[in-house]
């Protein structure tokens, strides 16, 4: 009886250090994806090199996303800010040269193909506005800084 009851207390104890064990045991964060966009292009991969600009959408088919992107970028081709989609199932080198591993992935190159603006996923026209003002003429959009608030 002594036995049978050392063996209970001995997992009566065993089961309070696992219990114990397990409530302050932190559970790891959730993996983060990390996509990436290009910081420089070559020029020479896409059409009109000798635009200043290069708004150059990454998509796919099978993307809802794209679509909406595709037709708000669409809007700003000019012969200054030439727009143009690569399309992953035409494309797929370009989207492997680039490692573009999220689609919808926007990004504005200079004349240089030096990416002076990118944006991954959905995108207002508000926003893409701003961000081709932006990089044309640097300061259109004032200080977007929280400089002038209140420190808390």
């Amino acid at each position: 009886m002594d036995r049978l009851l050392l063996a209970l207390a001995i997992v009566v104890v065993a089961g309070v250090v696992a219990l114990v064990a397990r409530r302050r045991r932190q559970p790891d964060a959730p993996t983060q994806a990390r996509y990436e966009t290009p910081r420089q292009l070559d020029r020479a991969d896409f059409p009109h090199p000798e635009a200043d600009w290069l708004l150059v959408v990454f998509t796919s088919a099978t993307c809802h996303t794209c679509a909406d992107v595709v037709a708000k970028a669409a809007v700003v081709d000019s012969s200054a800010v030439r727009f143009v989609e690569v399309e992953y199932g035409a494309e797929r080198a370009l989207h492997e040269r680039y490692a573009i591993d999220a689609v919808p992935t926007l990004v504005l190159a200079d004349r240089d193909g030096v990416v002076r603006s990118a944006h991954l996923g959905r995108i207002t026209a508000t926003d893409l506005w701003a961000a081709v003002a932006e990089v044309r003429a640097p300061g259109t959009l004032g200080d977007q800084s929280c400089q002038g608030h209140p420190a808390d």
